[in-house]
């Protein structure tokens, strides 16, 4: 009798181990299949750029990919100020609101950094093509907000 547990308390174990990975795999698909393209997609695989347009774009890419990485540490720089003035404080004390402040500045400044390079990359485009990549922004935006 104690074999015939031991066997059903594993053949229990897979079946929670093969649902558990059957779970993940599905919402890993229906997820990637949900999101839109990327802009960086939109962009060089629907718009028919012409190669002066390709060149034109690279530069502008390689610029906000330079300006990027310190945007985004001072954001985690500034999220890390935060989580020490909370741990530090008893309450909503001036350190803790300075810390918000500071997170808001980072966050605004990656924010409008990132808005200005999208309409850098708009103004390489022809009107019809600007048309697509437009309807790309505002639906990510909306996808963005939930």
């Amino acid at each position: 009798m104690r074999a015939a547990w031991k066997s059903i308390f594993i053949t229990a174990i897979l079946a929670a181990l093969a649902s558990g990975a059957a779970t993940w795999a599905s919402a890993t698909w229906v997820m990637r299949e949900r999101q839109p393209p990327s802009l960086h997609s939109v962009v060089h695989e629907k718009l028919d750029l012409s190669p002066e347009q390709d060149r034109r774009l690279d530069v502008v890419e390689a610029r906000f990919a330079a300006q990027r990485p310190a945007l985004e540490a001072e954001v985690r720089a500034a999220n890390r100020e935060l989580a020490a003035a909370i741990a530090a404080s008893d309450g909503d004390t001036p350190q803790v609101q300075a810390a918000v402040d500071h997170f808001h500045a980072a966050m605004g400044d990656l924010q409008k950094a990132t808005i200005t390079h999208v309409f850098e990359m708009r103004s390489v485009l022809t009107p019809a093509q600007a048309e697509v990549f437009d309807a790309a922004v505002v639906e990510a935006l909306h996808d963005d907000a939930g």
